[in-house]
């Protein structure tokens, strides 16, 4: 699949999961450099919600808004913010936004949730825009990947994908 990043054109690696599809397993680091596990949250309705670089406007943005509705979602949903971002920058910057209803983490270290989902940028090693959701069973129920990594997600069209299944 292709991206555009400022109107540049980019490769995705891997194969992008489809409504539908078993979410894949995949391991990842917390912002407190321990390890991070998908399977730990089988039963809840999962959100990714996937970024570049949390530090830019945009993404920055994504992980605010989706830590503010988590907030109303209930204890059935975990919102992940998902970016190669250093666990140590993903920690300062949710201690300075207030992020406290959502996790931060961290694909650097072997890109294994970008490789499995489909979001990993080939040229930069940077993880593209975009939001997927999981059910409670482990099943893909919403996918986007913004064409444009500039772009916003469709934070409404997510965010009601989210409430069908709680």
């Amino acid at each position: 699949m292709q991206v555009t990043f400022g109107g540049k054109k980019l490769n995705l690696y891997g194969e992008v999961v489809k409504v539908s599809d078993k979410a894949p397993d995949f391991k990842a680091v917390n912002n407190d450099l321990s390890s991070f596990d998908s399977k730990e949250n089988q039963g809840k309705v999962v959100v990714y919600s996937v970024v570049p670089s949390i530090d830019t406007g945009v993404c920055s943005l994504q992980a605010r808004t989706f830590n503010e509705e988590a907030e109303k979602l209930g204890d059935d949903v975990i919102v992940i913010t998902v970016s190669c971002d250093l666990p140590f920058a993903q920690k300062r910057f949710c201690a300075q936004k207030g992020i406290k209803n959502s996790i931060s983490i961290s694909d650097y270290k072997d890109h294994d949730f970008g490789k499995k989902y489909g979001f990993l940028i080939e040229d930069l090693a940077l993880l593209s825009r975009g939001v997927v959701i999981v059910d409670k069973n482990g099943k893909i129920a919403y996918t986007e990947y913004v064409k444009e990594v500039t772009n916003e997600v469709n934070f409404e069209a997510a965010l009601d994908a989210v409430k069908a299944l709680i």
